[in-house]
């Protein structure tokens, strides 16, 4: 996918560039950078306004594995959304454990403090998906998501398992309950294409504001948390999802036709078949040799692995974590 012509209309704009430092000054200024050229963070933030920013924070059990957005990139934009009169929150439902806890061990939560950031656990409320005829209707999505002024969604770039990568499409799932999650594995089979596109249309519902993606270090191998870090030194933003997703396919180097999420958005007329590349295009941030999973997993749980799942997430969230808090004191 090449550049286009900044004279064409109704083309999907995607800021990409090189970034090598997770240094907050630094950090910052690149941040400012890559989205300038979508109009700026005032652009996408008004005075008042409830700002969700949803990270990964998959799990707090790797803490230097890469396996969540880095804190300092919800540090910064946090910050940039204050700088602009938003009341910014962070929010996410981990699959273990509480967002409160997953912060706490990757450090995240002392970034949290020193802006007096709110950590939300996201609740869910039924909501009917009419987008599509067969869709996944009166299913559990987080209220505090669809009832914000404004989503920003912070991905990491990973390989992962079951979806062969996982960008923006697929970090919107943490909008969906944590132990909900296995359920929505189960009611998808196992079929990985039915899956991704029950996975974009929670993207759909969801319809974040902007996406940032932290990929200056990545996550490459079996994951979403079993593969190692990867420098890629790749930051990028934009306000389509789909096309932000596709475009770092391609700096992977990945056929889009691998990733079930990116197929499944081009069969629903989601993904653009031409973008706009604001600042830096994919085939100048080229990485080479990305490692996917060895072997993909199936993504039907089953109900032995569902329940398994459901007990772990309960146990951690209302027992281990409770359990370590109380030793601290």
């Amino acid at each position: 996918m090449g550049s286009v012509s900044l004279s064409s209309v109704d083309l999907p704009s995607v800021s990409l560039m090189s970034a090598s430092t997770y240094d907050v000054e630094v950090l910052s200024q690149s941040i400012v950078e890559l989205l300038a050229p979508l109009g700026g963070i005032e652009h996408f933030v008004k005075p008042g306004d409830r700002v969700l920013l949803k990270p990964n924070m998959l799990t707090g059990g790797r803490p230097t594995k890469e396996c969540i957005t880095r804190p300092e990139i919800v540090y910064c934009v946090a910050k940039l959304v204050q700088a602009a009169g938003g009341n910014p929150f962070l929010g996410d439902s981990p699959a273990f454990g509480s967002a409160h806890g997953v912060a706490k061990a990757n450090g995240l939560l002392q970034w949290a403090q020193k802006l007096d950031l709110p950590i939300v656990e996201l609740h869910g409320k039924r909501y009917n998906l009419e987008s599509q005829p067969d869709s996944f209707d009166n299913l559990l999505l987080s209220k505090e998501a669809m009832e914000a002024d404004v989503v920003i969604n912070l991905p990491k770039v990973k390989s992962h398992v079951q979806l062969t990568l996982t960008l923006g499409v697929k970090n919107l799932f943490g909008c969906v309950p944590g132990k909900m999650k296995a359920w929505w594995h189960m009611e998808a089979g196992k079929d990985r294409q039915r899956f991704a596109h029950m996975l974009v249309e929670t993207a759909q519902a969801i319809d974040p504001d902007l996406t940032i993606l932290d990929g200056i270090i990545g996550h490459e191998g079996n994951g979403p948390s079993g593969g190692e870090p990867r420098h890629l030194g790749v930051l990028g933003a934009s306000e389509n999802v789909y096309a932000l997703d596709r475009a770092m396919v391609d700096v992977l180097q990945v056929d889009p036709s691998q990733i079930p999420t990116v197929a499944a958005s081009q069969r629903l007329g989601l993904c653009p078949r031409a973008i706009e590349f604001v600042l830096q295009s994919p085939s100048e941030l080229c990485i080479d040799n990305w490692q996917l999973p060895e072997k993909l997993m199936p993504i039907d749980f089953g109900m032995p692995r569902v329940m398994k799942s459901t007990f772990k997430h309960l146990y951690i969230r209302f027992i281990k974590e409770p359990m370590a808090a109380y030793a601290q004191r």
